[in-house]
């Protein structure tokens, strides 16, 4: 395992390289400062959203901190664009459970994530983590609705 301020986690260890992962840490602080300076946020540094990113994965990053699945870190830096315009969603559907970062908080403040999947965070979106419960409830209500009433 390498070592250093961005070590490669232990549960990482044979999922994925600590050069593919310190490329991959890199690439989201990036997106992530980028992103957040769009919106307003123009006080951090790389430096500090690679530390909340690392944080975020030391702290939960072996599992989707919204469903308690397994993410596929093996899939990192290995999604292909060219492949994904191609094959389409049947592509995609092999990278539902691809780490993703997901903010804690509107990402205008001190730099703050969660990990979980691709697919949970793209259900989420831009929704708070009590609004996107608060969906979930609402989705399973409406299901539990439907079974009831024998329209399945």
């Amino acid at each position: 395992m390498a070592q250093g301020k961005y070590a490669l986690p232990a549960f990482l260890v044979g999922r994925c390289t600590a050069g593919v992962y310190r490329r991959w840490l890199q690439r989201r602080a990036a997106a992530h400062r980028k992103r957040d300076r769009v919106r307003g946020n123009l006080g951090a540094t790389i430096s500090a959203y690679k530390e909340a990113i690392h944080t975020a994965v030391l702290r939960g990053g072996e599992r989707d901190a919204y469903t308690g699945e397994r993410l596929r870190w093996d899939l990192i830096s290995t999604y292909d664009n060219h492949a994904s315009q191609r094959e389409g969603r049947h592509y995609k559907k092999g990278f539902v459970l691809l780490p993703s970062v997901d903010h804690v908080g509107d990402g205008l403040g001190v730099p703050h994530f969660r990990m979980c999947a691709w697919r949970t965070n793209d259900a989420k979106g831009d929704l708070s983590y009590t609004e996107f419960i608060g969906l979930c409830r609402k989705v399973l209500a409406h299901r539990r609705e439907i079974r009831r009433s024998g329209n399945r």
